[in-house]
């Protein structure tokens, strides 16, 4: 498995709330975290930190046998962090309020694993195509889904970035879970909504579909939502699930 990731402020934001790494466990199995931090002053990045640090240290001394065992982990260990956060959020009054999105995807047993809270997405590149894997906890969201608006207006819409999910602001937390077969051709892409607000899903498959290596690819992403604003942190990770890298 090939795996490149990179984060940028953008334009317009004068912290990184975001936060992105990738670890293996004792059976060299790879868990993907991707963060975006809400909550002010400092807090948010805060809360990205301690979500992808957490989960990450405990992936390491983990192995598994199948996709139920690690559905299982996924789950409670995302609950734990969720309450971790939320009691630093109740012990600091300058903390108080903070949370983040999260989404996290493993590869076991040719199966991938995704669980995920929050607008942070993933999406599978396959056949020259872009599938979004996850479905935003969003207000937008809710709103298209009942009809209320459409997915351009979504794209505008002034509350587009109201979250209806976040690990840390509340003492529980529902997590959507999913898994699926893949092939060695395709792409994971994980990505903050500094990326995914600000380009569009067309200009993605473009760059995905170049010959360049993962690394690049990350380059070129981030890039071009700057060049389309930067309005908020860019964030993201690509992984191939071939051993060849491209480029």
């Amino acid at each position: 498995m090939q795996i490149a990731y990179g984060s940028d402020r953008g334009k317009n934001r004068k912290v990184n709330e975001d936060y992105v790494s990738w670890f293996t466990n004792l059976a060299k199995q790879p868990l993907l975290l991707l963060c975006d931090g809400m909550g002010g002053h400092r807090a948010g990045d805060v809360a990205s930190e301690m979500a992808v640090s957490h989960m990450g240290e405990a992936w390491k001394l983990t192995e598994f046998r199948d996709c139920e065992q690690v559905s299982r982990w996924l789950l409670d260990t995302i609950q734990k962090v969720n309450r971790l956060i939320f009691q630093k959020s109740l012990d600091y009054a300058d903390l108080d309020g903070m949370g983040t999105t999260l989404v996290a995807a493993t590869y076991v047993d040719r199966e991938l694993v995704i669980a995920h809270v929050g607008d942070s997405r993933a999406y599978l590149y396959r056949n020259y195509q872009l599938k979004q894997l996850t479905e935003d906890h969003s207000l937008v969201h809710e709103l298209v889904k009942s009809g209320e608006i459409t997915v351009e207006e979504a794209r505008k819409h002034p509350q587009k970035n109201v979250v209806t999910r976040s690990v840390g602001t509340r003492e529980t937390i529902q997590v959507d879970l999913t898994s699926m077969p893949v092939a060695t051709e395709d792409l994971l892409i994980l990505c903050t909504d500094g990326l995914s607000n600000m380009i569009e899903e067309d200009q993605i498959k473009n760059i995905l579909k170049d010959w360049s290596s993962l690394d690049d690819k990350v380059e070129t992403l981030i890039n071009a939502a700057n060049d389309a604003g930067g309005l908020d942190n860019i964030s993201l990770i690509l992984a191939a699930f071939s051993d060849r890298e491209e480029g």
